[in-house]
């Protein structure tokens, strides 16, 4: 009798003890390949390729920047701006400072530092004075992408010049937000 047909024969007869029950050691090793594979789909279905960028730790992140910009635009009472932002967070920096009074003025805010933005805005008051325009007032931070995602804060001082024979702004902002 060739050696396949005696495997078979021997794998197909009933063990002592186990009268009822048919033991293939093949159709186990293919069940817990079955279970590992099973396993391993629920625990990283929907897992990003790397667990490491998305995760951050939640904190504070005290901010201190002053930003340098030129006019790009502008519409009516509104200036269009882009530049450079420096201190706690480095990057390309963009507002849209509208004049809504002689005294008060509104900001929108976007800073991109390499792969990530924040944005907000403020509102100042606003006081002309000869060839320099200064402004004060609060900004709140309401979002943020990449490392600053969830990014957000209230309060924060919101302080600048503008140049108004050139329109070049300069913006400072501090305090603190939540990451």
């Amino acid at each position: 009798m060739n050696t396949t047909r005696r495997l078979a024969r021997t794998v197909a007869q009933p063990r002592p003890g186990l009268e009822h029950a048919r033991f293939r050691p093949g159709v186990l090793f293919f069940a817990v390949v079955v279970v590992a594979a099973w396993l391993l789909g629920v625990l990283f279905a929907g897992a990003p390729a790397s667990s490491a960028a998305v995760v951050r730790a939640a904190g504070t992140l005290s901010l201190n920047d002053t930003g340098h910009l030129h006019r790009t635009s502008h519409h009516g009472l509104t200036l269009n701006e882009e530049g450079s932002a420096s201190g706690t967070i480095s990057g390309t920096i963009y507002i849209h400072l509208k004049i809504v009074s002689t005294n008060r003025v509104t900001v929108e805010v976007s800073i991109y530092p390499s792969g990530s933005s924040i944005t907000g805005s403020a509102t100042a008051a606003y006081r002309p004075s000869g060839a320099v325009a200064s402004f004060s007032g609060t900004m709140t931070i309401e979002r943020g992408t990449g490392r600053y995602s969830g990014a957000h804060g209230t309060g924060l001082s919101f302080t600048g010049t503008v140049q108004r024979s050139n329109d070049a702004v300069t913006v400072r902002v501090s305090g603190r937000i939540s990451t």
